[in-house]
């Protein structure tokens, strides 16, 4: 019986030291992780949206609206005065004078729908011989900060 006795023990310190030694080993203890990164991280996700846009060239990021084209033509000095003549009756709306080999374009405004854009229409109507609307990028309106 000495020897069963002794065959049992040694199975079961076996078994124990196979079983139960690598949970023991293995056991972590809780601690604090500390991130180090560059600032310039920061930098690059709170830019993450605009970098991810494409954007066409000579146009600058905005949203999709309407421009009314008051002028289309090959002479810079009509295209020039055709803004100008826009500027003094309607100071506050914006102006967009580009040019595309051979022509230039006068585009007015940054309206969002293309019925804002036919208000202007009927009151222009008389002042340019051609002008139409253009669905193009617009640049949005800047908030209003209420003091």
């Amino acid at each position: 019986m000495n020897k069963a006795a002794t065959y049992t023990a040694t199975l079961s310190l076996l078994f124990c030291c196979i079983f139960f030694a690598p949970q023991v080993s293995c056991a972590q203890t809780r601690g604090k992780v500390q991130v180090l990164k560059d600032p310039l991280i920061d930098t690059l996700i709170a830019r993450r949206p605009y970098l991810n846009k494409t954007i066409a060239s000579g146009s600058d990021v905005g949203s999709s609206g309407f421009r009314l084209q008051i002028y289309f033509g090959s002479s810079r000095q009509a295209a020039y005065d055709a803004q100008s003549k826009f500027t003094n009756e309607f100071p506050e709306i914006p102006t967009y004078v580009s040019y595309v080999e051979p022509n230039f374009k006068v585009q007015v405004g940054d309206f969002r729908t293309r019925l804002e854009a036919q208000k202007l229409q009927s009151e222009l109507n008389g002042m340019f011989s051609s002008f139409f609307i253009i669905p193009t990028k617009i640049n949005p309106p800047k908030p209003d900060n209420a003091e």
